[in-house]
């Protein structure tokens, strides 16, 4: 069992691929939301993979975010997350996102630990 607690941190440079205007959630050359969000997921995921038995790991479910200040290219964005809440399988996240000026976003992301190759087997197998 995962106990609550658990830090992580990531970060990325804005760039022209990550922008709202590339990834077609705006027309700006500013950090994108999707690509926000995209950060916090990865920072969550990577704080507890180690922590999961062979061959587990986790699926994003939801995500309660604001985007609240925007970021230009060339600077640097930091996500934090700490593991609030571990019930059987279900994480939850808080996470925020800042960057060299200060907060841009924060929120809550829920996680699910599950059986990757079962996971798969089962996806695979969606519509057949």
């Amino acid at each position: 069992m995962i106990e609550i607690g658990v830090k992580g941190r990531a970060e990325t440079i804005v760039t022209k691929e990550n922008t709202a205007a590339a990834m077609g959630s705006g027309t700006l050359d500013v950090f994108a939301t999707p690509a926000m969000i995209a950060l916090m997921e990865k920072t969550a995921a990577e704080s507890v993979q180690p922590l999961l038995e062979e061959g587990q790991t986790t699926v994003g479910t939801a995500v309660d975010i604001r985007h609240t200040a925007a970021t230009p290219l060339g600077m640097q964005v930091t996500c934090n997350s700490l593991l609030v809440s571990a019930e059987g399988r279900m994480l939850v996240f808080e996470v925020i996102a800042e960057d060299e000026a200060g907060e841009i976003g924060r929120g809550r992301h829920e996680r699910f630990i599950i059986t990757a190759d079962r996971f798969m087997e089962k996806t695979n197998n969606r519509g057949k």
